[in-house]
């Protein structure tokens, strides 16, 4: 059964992944739209439905199939830095999907004041914490 809970855990962090990493590149082409023009509309409901249907559905089975492996199974050793290191940008990649959510709301009440080159810099954000994430898991710098 773990190489079961292993697999979903692995599927669903792909599939947050790639929504943290699409996501802000869908505000860099919203924040250039128009408000009220079609292009903008669409843009809202691509976002929506990123966030909700794959972006949050994910987030929660990583959270879940990861906590089962770490408690269920003991797979983790606390008494190793690298499990801290990795708890914390899991914590913190959680707090970018919060974040990106934020400006989903912004952008759908068309309150959107960032300029596109701000998520520009934001889509890296993501990309920096899964390094560090894959790093410590593999590399188990300590």
């Amino acid at each position: 059964m773990m190489a079961w809970v292993t697999a979903l855990h692995v599927i669903s962090v792909i599939a947050w992944m790639a929504g943290l990493l699409y996501l802000p590149r869908l505000f860099v082409y919203h924040a250039d739209a128009e408000r009220g023009s079609v292009q903008s509309e669409t843009f809202k409901i691509m976002e929506r439905r990123l966030y909700r249907a794959i972006m949050t559905p994910a987030m929660i089975a990583s959270w879940v199939f990861g906590l089962w492996l770490a408690f269920g199974y003991g797979v983790v050793d606390w008494s190793m830095g690298w499990m801290w290191l990795k708890a914390a940008l899991v914590i913190a990649l959680s707090g970018a999907h919060g974040f990106l959510g934020r400006e989903l709301r912004a952008f759908a009440t068309d309150s959107n004041t960032r300029p596109q080159r701000f998520f520009r810099m934001i889509n890296e954000v993501p990309t920096l914490l899964m390094v560090g994430i894959v790093i410590a898991v593999i590399v188990k710098p300590f």
